[in-house]
């Protein structure tokens, strides 16, 4: 038998909902899970650079790092040190393959509890870490917290969001990320001069947020969308009255019921979300995460103290900077916050594109004529290159870095949702995984033309967004494909002519030839 078709209806109508303080609530609970992953960015940088760090599992770059007239760009191209960055974000891109499972079968609430357990268990072998492989194993256990929070998370909010605020409340889960490596920066300043154990308490700092999510996600309710679509539409009416503070949610129940039952009846999402009608979301989801990494942001969170030091700044004012660096981060997401659903996404995305492209030009112009193999680069250019740095950090911070992964979390209809977003949580773990694994190798051999190297990537990105990306703002979830991408001018396309969407049906047994 051919595979049915079925044409999902229009939406149009907007939902009566109001901005509870159980959504407040919930959102920042589950926004706890961007805390451990933000801590974890900031910590592994600072921690890299500490002596005591590098003499008791790396003494050969311990021994580069404190080398007369060792190569400023060298001093910390090591693969094994690479490793300990980047094998996180190889464990979250198998990870995020099973909790786009787990998501879908147990709903996005126990998700979000594994990732904070799996956390946990990372953090206790990091701290307690007594050689290479008891190291890597608890960063690999690590990787697998932020493989299951990561898919979990912006899902969760996008969810229980009212569409009006969703933009706001999802990039809480940026601004813990923020906040998070803010932390870090912070905790590296003061542990680097607690020798020989101070490495060990920054590591072990990570256990907090961990503990905080999953004791927090016991109180927090389950998406009515997940609940629904698992069959328990009585419990999903509840949390809908409840998430909304009202009791004429029926409207809103209908729709997201509906969805369910389209999403039922796909048996491979996989196998849709490789349908012509589902390729834009696919593409634009998983190159935005492509173009996220590729701004060359992770280089600055990953690396600060590092690449600070490289500039021929000391240890302490390294970690300072850092530090800077991390409150513009975070100051700044709160610009996103405010502004995402008032000026929308593209807007956010372009103005920052040439915001950042200025500043990573300017900064590899100085390094190019000011820093060589081994001489030091003077205090005044040293602090020139902070400040473009904060400009870059702060434009990534509100543009970029949030809807990176609001837009993705939105994008996807329901019956390709965790799918799609398994894509685009995997792309970004992917691509910062070569960026964490090649960055100080690149760096040894690009120097000062690695910031020209991501500025191509920034020129690009910026036409991509003002030209391939349609404009959510203020679009129900559920209704995105009609008000969005069937009215983009490329996109539109991609759907069938008579503004039906076509959704692949498994065919059923009972069907006759």
């Amino acid at each position: 038998m051919p595979a049915q078709i079925m044409s999902v209806e229009k939406g149009g109508q907007d939902f009566p909902a109001k901005l509870t303080k159980q959504v407040i609530v919930c959102s920042i609970i589950a926004a706890f899970g961007g805390l451990m992953f933000g801590y974890d960015i900031g910590i592994s940088g600072g921690v890299t650079s500490m002596d005591d760090f590098l003499l008791k599992f790396f003494p050969i770059v311990y021994k580069k790092k404190h080398k007369a007239k060792e190569n400023n760009y060298c001093k910390y191209d090591n693969q094994l040190l690479q490793l300990f960055t980047s094998s996180l974000y190889l464990a979250a891109v198998v990870c995020s393959f099973f909790a786009s499972k787990c998501c879908k079968k147990f709903g996005r609430k126990p998700t979000m509890q594994l990732a904070a357990i799996f956390f946990f268990v990372g953090v206790v072998l990091n701290a307690a870490a007594m050689n290479l492989p008891m190291l890597i194993v608890g960063r690999l256990c690590l990787g697998a917290g932020v493989g299951f929070g990561n898919q979990a998370v912006p899902l969760f909010i996008s969810e229980i969001a009212p569409a009006k605020y969703r933009g706001g409340l999802n990039i809480c889960f940026q601004m813990l990320i923020t906040l998070g490596i803010l932390c870090a920066n912070v905790v590296n300043y003061f542990t680097s001069n607690l020798h020989p154990y101070g490495w060990r308490i920054s590591l072990g700092g990570a256990a907090f947020p961990a503990i905080f999510l999953g004791l927090g996600s016991l109180i927090i309710v389950e998406t009515p969308t997940s609940l629904i679509e698992r069959g328990k539409t009585q419990e999903g009416l509840n949390a809908l009255k409840k998430i909304r503070g009202m009791e004429d949610v029926q409207k809103e129940y209908d729709e997201i019921h509906r969805a369910t039952e389209v999403a039922k009846k796909i048996k491979r999402p996989y196998r849709n979300l490789m349908k012509r009608s589902s390729r834009p979301q696919l593409i634009c989801g998983t190159i935005l995460q492509v173009f996220q990494q590729f701004t060359g942001i992770n280089v600055i969170m990953f690396y600060a103290p590092v690449l600070f030091q490289t500039m021929g700044l000391g240890a302490d004012a390294s970690l300072l900077s850092a530090v800077v660096t991390g409150s513009v981060n975070t100051v700044s997401t709160l610009v996103a916050i405010f502004g995402v659903d008032r000026v929308g996404r593209k807007f956010l995305l372009v103005e920052a594109a040439f915001q950042m492209l200025i500043s990573q030009i300017i900064t590899g112009v100085i390094l190019a004529q000011n820093l060589k193999a081994t001489n030091s680069i003077s205090k005044h250019y040293a602090y020139i290159v902070v400040i473009m740095i904060c400009v870059f950090v702060s434009g990534f911070a509100w543009s970029w870095g949030p809807l990176g992964w609001l837009i993705p979390s939105e994008i996807f209809p329901l019956e390709t949702r965790t799918a799609g977003f398994f894509f685009a949580v995997s792309m970004n773990m992917i691509c910062t995984f070569i960026i964490a694994q090649a960055f100080l190798t690149m760096l040894c051999h690009m120097r000062s033309g690695i910031f020209f190297f991501f500025a191509a990537w920034i020129l690009v990105m910026g036409i991509c967004a003002a030209f391939l990306l349609p404009e959510t703002k203020g679009i129900s979830i559920d209704e995105m494909n009609e008000k969005a991408w069937k009215k983009h001018w490329f996109w539109k396309r991609y759907f069938k002519s008579d503004d039906e969407q076509d959704v692949y049906i498994e065919p059923s047994t009972q069907d006759k030839p």
